[in-house]
């Protein structure tokens, strides 16, 4: 059986902050029969305007942007225009911004790293109607939501070792890195990087947070 030829391209938003990139992914995908690109944007306030005007098929998302999240518009663009699909496209694989891509409705999620041709394919894919996520990040998050499902994913502590959540305890007592190396008998650089991955599963911004974190969540050894 031979397939029916495309009635149109497919009608593309680009929302990226960053003009270069932006411009990139225009130049890459108006290169494509398969797309043609209606609308850039470089906030969300830009791209909200430019996806009521244009009414695309397919918008590719930043998921940071100067003015707030690009799930955020992710989320209003797909209220106002449910037949508009969302890509978000991002340099992180963050899981905490999967899940809520995925509750905002986004049909995709895939890293800036990946290569041209598979963002192209993955485009298309999205644009018959699947959705997809990059594999870098789909297990963890699968794992996570089994967890949820399953009912042994309690709150974010499950995401830390116990020599992570020890680390957590000291620093939310004042410590300084040095003081936490001599304690749980680890370099100074070490002990650096667990805390910056602690605040990065946490998703916390600053150390100064950890103690209501600790208090907030009951880690043994918060009482006071």
């Amino acid at each position: 059986m031979t397939e029916q030829p495309e009635p149109r391209p497919l009608r593309l938003l680009v929302v990226d902050d960053h003009e270069v990139v932006r411009q990139g992914l225009v130049s890459l995908l108006e290169r494509r029969e398969r797309f043609q690109v209606v609308a850039e944007a470089g906030t969300v306030e830009e791209a909200l305007e430019e996806a009521r005007r244009f009414q695309p098929d397919l918008v590719v998302m930043d998921v940071r942007l100067p003015d707030g999240s690009g799930i955020e518009a992710c989320r209003d663009i797909r209220s106002e225009l449910p037949g508009t699909r969302v890509v978000m496209l991002t340099s992180y694989p963050d899981e905490e911004a999967v899940l809520s891509a995925i509750i905002a409705g986004a049909s995709g999620y895939l890293l800036k790293q990946i290569r041209s041709r598979d963002l192209v394919a993955a485009l298309e894919s999205v644009g018959r109607g699947e959705s997809l996520l990059d594999p870098a990040v789909t297990e963890k998050v699968l794992e996570r939501v089994r967890r949820i499902a399953s009912g042994t994913y309690t709150d974010e502590l499950a995401q830390l070792t116990a020599q992570e959540q020890k680390i957590l305890q000291l620093v939310a007592e004042g410590k300084t890195n040095k003081e936490i190396a001599q304690e749980v008998f680890l370099s100074d650089k070490t002990v650096k990087n667990y805390v910056s991955s602690i605040l990065s599963k946490l998703n916390l911004q600053r150390r100064a947070q950890a103690a209501a974190f600790v208090a907030k969540h009951r880690l043994p050894g918060a009482g006071t």
